[in-house]
């Protein structure tokens, strides 16, 4: 897996750190990963390349680190909602979910820049599954109220199962030429039939 040669624990490196991530991001998005470089990264931020350097090894672990940080935000409304079950009223909080990825990924487009990004070499997809099993098991966790008659294992197959359906629904909302609003709605009906399909008698 990949990731930073290390992490700061200091304000300074912190800011320092940070900031080169947002410039990534911006010019990840502005030229497409091919053409994206670590030395155009340092340059732009105003750092010297050894700075960038003492963090990322390579441009593959810079767009590792854009996608974890991806995954926070997604994680962060997941346990807001889970704090919320077990309710009869699931399928509302399944919607206000989507809803609100749905709204990130239409406000940032880089989201679909760092997933393309990630597709491009065996390590970064190998980095990317396990960033996605990593949100899977807070998915499992909140189907926990909701499907107390599923083996543990079934529930992280299920987990993983609806992460990998909503992330690329969400990346094909996106893209060049597609109706955002259509492919959100078709996310919520795939999202919501898979649920009742799985636990008809828990999940009512």
């Amino acid at each position: 897996m990949l990731e930073p040669r290390r992490r700061p624990t200091q304000e300074r490196s912190r800011v320092k750190f940070d900031h080169l991530l947002q410039v990534s991001r911006e010019l990840l998005l502005e030229v497409g990963f091919e053409s994206f470089t670590c030395e155009e990264v340092a340059q732009r931020a105003g750092l010297p390349i050894g700075t960038l350097y003492q963090f990322f090894q390579n441009k593959y672990v810079i767009v590792c680190e854009l996608d974890r940080q991806n995954a926070v935000a997604v994680r962060e409304e997941l346990a807001k909602l889970t704090a919320e079950l077990p309710t009869l009223d699931w399928l509302r909080l399944l919607n206000r979910l989507v809803d609100h990825m749905a709204k990130i990924w239409l406000e940032d487009p880089s989201r679909r820049a760092v997933w393309m990004a990630m597709q491009s070499t065996p390590a970064t997809r190998a980095t990317a599954a396990v960033i996605e099993r990593e949100l899977a098991t807070d998915v499992a966790y909140a189907l926990g109220p909701l499907t107390p008659g599923t083996p543990r294992e079934r529930r992280k197959i299920m987990a993983e199962v609806l992460v990998y359906i909503a992330y690329s629904m969400l990346n094909f909302s996106v893209r060049d030429g597609q109706e955002h609003t259509e492919a959100i709605i078709e996310l919520k009906r795939l999202l919501s039939a898979y649920l009742l399909a799985s636990q008809p008698e828990t999940i009512t």
